[in-house]
């Protein structure tokens, strides 16, 4: 991966192409006013959606802030999914146009951004959000406004409780914290586990939460479980706490940005064991972050660019092509749910929002580049997922992980050509 190299030059040309895009949606007929004598399809309160023309897509993202790599990452896979899919003549033969605006890593802003998105350029549906917390109060306006809402990667089992516009491509945290705990218990042999989790956010609490039932339901047991809130500078007192509380692991469901640096305060106070987390960690600024101290940790992810399995390498082949570099986690489920909208929008009868919600909800077997992808009865994704280490400043393929019930249940699979990347004994 080589998001490292991301730099303040690149997030200005970023930010500037999404104002240039939204420019040309615009210009083709996707912006608010546009197309006034053309017949036009609902989609809700947010006004009526331009029948001819190019069909404009919503898409809120953290281009900026403290989560600023998983918007960019996440942007970066939707825009290759929209080329592609324009290149093949659109949906219904019209061009598809996207616009994005940036909530600055702030769930108080997402809010805000999809309201614009909806009243100001009568997008037909939305893109987003990465956070669990942006997509909570993203989804609310959405729910409100009819509009259809496809969450790439939020986790959060909240997301889409109550909001039959809202769907995700994305596995839960109830999964996720079942893949950690598995992996922890099954592959790596441990017994004790301490947790730290950020109190503020509902992604990190919810994970260490199900986390903790699933391994004391294997038999494991939780040492301590301590809090901390994001951007807190010194966490020395947490840390040594599990330190003293004979912990083989810890576990820390948080984001890169924390991630880093807490695991760099715990190498200085002694602290040697494993750090264990989730998907909040897929950022290459996390080994920036963290440098040596991350070496050797492990995370659950959505996909792995080391994978063997021919939509992953293509995928990632393609992605390099057009941005340069190895894309992560993030990128694959922002492309993933593009192309779960945009095959939603070929079914649907219809742009409407109630139409287009329901053929998003009926996604069956959809084959996406982080796993086949059909969407339950709360439009929440049933899927994989794999365990990855950090190797050389990389996080390397370890394991894949399926939900229990599912033939293999639990097999933790080797890479092919992965090398020993971490532990390829099977989870049974």
């Amino acid at each position: 991966m080589n998001l490292s190299g991301w730099n303040k030059l690149t997030h200005a040309v970023l930010v500037a192409a999404a104002i240039v895009g939204a420019s040309a949606c615009d210009k083709l007929g996707g912006g608010k006013g546009k197309d006034k004598g053309s017949a036009t399809e609902g989609s809700g309160s947010g006004g009526p959606a331009p029948s001819t023309g190019a069909i404009l897509v919503g898409h809120f993202a953290s281009l900026t802030g403290s989560e600023a790599t998983f918007g960019v990452s996440t942007d970066r896979g939707v825009r290759l999914a929209l080329e592609e899919r324009n290149a093949a003549g659109g949906v219904k033969g019209r061009q598809i146009e996207l616009k994005t605006l940036d909530d600055a890593s702030k769930s108080s802003e997402a809010g805000n951004v999809v309201q614009r998105l909806i009243t100001e350029d009568h997008v037909v549906a939305l893109l987003g959000e990465v956070a669990s917390g942006s997509s909570l109060a993203g989804g609310k306006v959405a729910q409100q406004a009819g509009v259809p809402m496809v969450s790439p990667s939020s986790t959060n089992k909240k997301v889409t409780e109550g909001r039959d516009m809202v769907s995700r491509v994305c596995f839960l945290d109830e999964f996720q914290g079942y893949v950690v705990a598995k992996f922890t218990h099954d592959n790596l042999k441990l017994t004790k586990v301490a947790v730290l989790f950020d109190q503020a956010a509902p992604y990190s609490k919810g994970l260490a939460e199900v986390f903790s039932s699933e391994f004391t339901g294997m038999g494991g047991a939780i040492t301590t479980s301590q809090a901390y809130t994001a951007g807190d500078p010194d966490v020395s007192a947490q840390l040594q706490s599990i330190k003293t509380s004979g912990a083989e692991a810890v576990f820390l469901p948080g984001y890169y940005t924390d991630v880093g640096n807490i695991v760099r305060q715990a190498r200085k106070l002694g602290i040697t064991a494993p750090f264990l987390g989730g998907d909040g960690w897929d950022s290459t600024k996390l080994a920036e972050i963290g440098g040596d101290a991350i070496e050797g940790s492990y995370y659950s992810n959505h996909y792995s660019f080391d994978e063997a399995r021919p939509e992953v390498q293509e995928f990632v082949s393609k992605y390099q092509k057009k941005w340069g570099d190895t894309p992560d986690g993030l990128a694959a489920l922002g492309y993933d749910a593009a192309r779960v909208l945009f095959a939603a929008m070929d079914r649907a009868p219809s742009l409407s929002g109630k139409d287009l919600a329901a053929a998003i909800a009926a996604t069956k077997d959809f084959p996406g580049v982080t796993g086949k992808i059909t969407l339950d009865s709360n439009r929440d994704a049933q899927k994989q997922a794999v365990v990855v280490q950090m190797k050389g400043g990389k996080p390397r393929y370890v394991a894949t992980i399926v939900p229990k019930g599912w033939p293999e249940a639990g097999a933790a699979k080797p890479a092919e050509g992965s090398g020993s990347a971490g532990s390829g004994s099977s989870a049974k």
